[in-house]
């Protein structure tokens, strides 16, 4: 599938301009211009945002009631196989370029973000497979690490649907690498995204920003559904397939 070209309607935001010295805006500049911005932007689509928003609660605090047997069973399970602590909390760069903190179950051995830290991109993906306990091993194959993330979500730190959120130090380096990075801190970032469920390849970070740019520009509560729609499909399918996998190598013993 070729890389899709945002092109002038999805322009959200022009990028900082350097300063005299030639240097980066830093983060404070940075955040300052994209809070101005943002706001500007959103001036023109108040109701679509604040009915994605509603979405988000309604959607979001009904799957935490609906599934708090399994999310308590994977709390007990996580308890049980690696010992505490039981959720991931990990700083993330959320809306307007404001940090917040993001909370999955725990999938990877004690101290693996220490190691794992310097790294980034299919690099990052590489090591983090030895880094997997056996409980987190099956929550990642079928997304239920993720469930935590829903608390961010009632509490209006995420959105279900949107840029997958970056930690700080990442999203400085990919502003400088990528000068229209920043643009994407115009929406909430998001439990699933555009780019997690059009291409199943490992994506450059360029290519999701396109797919982010993309979201943004015609966000509306079809686009919503359908990315959260197909997040749904993606996941049952992974799951058949694990299963269908465990099934597989059980009948080879």
């Amino acid at each position: 599938m070729s890389t899709i070209d945002p092109g002038p309607r999805t322009e959200v935001l022009d990028s900082p301009a350097p300063r005299a010295d030639g240097l980066v805006p830093v983060p404070s500049e940075r955040e300052a211009l994209v809070a101005q911005a943002s706001r500007a932007e959103l001036e023109g689509s108040p109701r679509v945002d604040l009915a994605l928003r509603t979405f988000d609660v309604v959607l979001a605090g009904s799957a935490l009631i609906v599934l708090s047997p399994v999310i308590g069973t994977i709390a007990v399970a996580t308890r049980l196989t690696s010992g505490r602590p039981i959720l991931y909390r990990g700083q993330r760069v959320g809306r307007y370029g404001v940090p917040f903190t993001m909370y999955k179950f725990r999938t990877l051995a004690a101290d693996a973000e220490t190691r794992l830290g310097p790294y980034l991109g299919p690099e990052l993906t590489r090591l983090t497979e030895n880094e997997l306990t056996p409980v987190g091993r099956a929550l990642r194959a079928v997304y239920l690490d993720e469930l935590p993330q829903l608390i961010n979500v009632v509490r209006g730190q995420m959105s279900l649907v949107g840029p997958r959120p970056v930690r700080p130090a990442f999203f400085d380096a990919l502003c400088e690498e990528i000068p229209q990075y920043w643009q994407r801190l115009v929406v909430r970032p998001g439990l699933t995204g555009f780019a997690q469920v059009r291409i199943d390849r490992e994506l450059s970070w360029a290519e999701k920003l396109n797919h982010d740019l993309e979201y943004i520009a015609d966000r509306s509560i079809r686009l919503y559904l359908a990315v959260i729609l197909g997040t749904a499909v993606r996941v049952i399918g992974r799951a058949v397939a694990s299963a269908a996998g465990r099934g597989d190598r059980t009948t080879s013993r």
